[in-house]
């Protein structure tokens, strides 16, 4: 498996820095969608590295530590679960990219993204499906995309111990539909996932 065939390529193109970008968080029901941008060195590969959802949590959190520490640099982005309502959740998919990309200290010349929509970042920007288990920037992203989310909803277990985010990270469990079903919503989630609860209570 060549983690850097994708990278390569682009450096033959005549492009020089690139960076992987991925995001977190789609699907849950609450919380805010992460994305993440990463630029490696060139030529570099980190060990262990692969699809967040291919490694255990604590693999990842040690991996996240290491892609921080080996990196050129990196910047994570978010977007609401307000945006999210507002915006549509594949809209503010792209903007939390926009937002990881545009917060990188080095401005990248090209963007490989997982996945096969661009966001429309104001860079060249090329899509990857299944990135996150074929290019190293990628699955780099991956990862930090992946811990800074779940970390941020165990701050949000603590604030909302009724939820057990802790559990599901916000996703749609049985067990998360059951607290929801119990306390109502929370301010943390999405209400246009939400819709037909809501139109229940209603």
């Amino acid at each position: 498996m060549d983690w850097l065939e994708y990278e390569n390529k682009a450096l033959s193109e005549g492009y020089n820095i690139i960076c992987g970008v991925d995001e977190a968080g789609r699907g849950p029901l609450a919380g805010p969608v992460y994305a993440a941008a990463v630029i490696l060195p060139k030529g570099h590969i980190i060990e262990g590295i692969n699809d967040s959802k291919k490694l255990s949590e604590k693999k990842r959190e040690l991996l996240f530590d290491k892609i921080c520490e080996e990196c050129v640099c990196y910047s994570i982005g978010t977007a609401t679960e307000k945006e999210i309502d507002e915006i549509n959740i594949l809209q503010a998919t792209y903007l939390a990219m926009k937002r990881a990309v545009d917060g990188l200290s080095v401005k990248p010349d090209i963007a490989l993204i997982d996945g096969n929509r661009k966001p429309g970042l104001d860079i060249d920007e090329r899509t990857i499906v299944k990135g996150d288990a074929k290019s190293a920037n990628i699955a780099a992203a991956s990862i930090l995309a992946k811990v800074s989310r779940d970390r941020y909803m165990l701050e949000m277990a603590e604030k909302y111990p009724q939820y057990q985010f802790e559990k599901h990270k916000g996703y749609g469990t049985k067990l998360h539909y059951e607290m929801i079903e119990k306390y109502g919503i929370s301010e943390i989630h999405r209400k246009t996932f939400l819709k037909k609860i809501l139109d229940n209570e209603q």
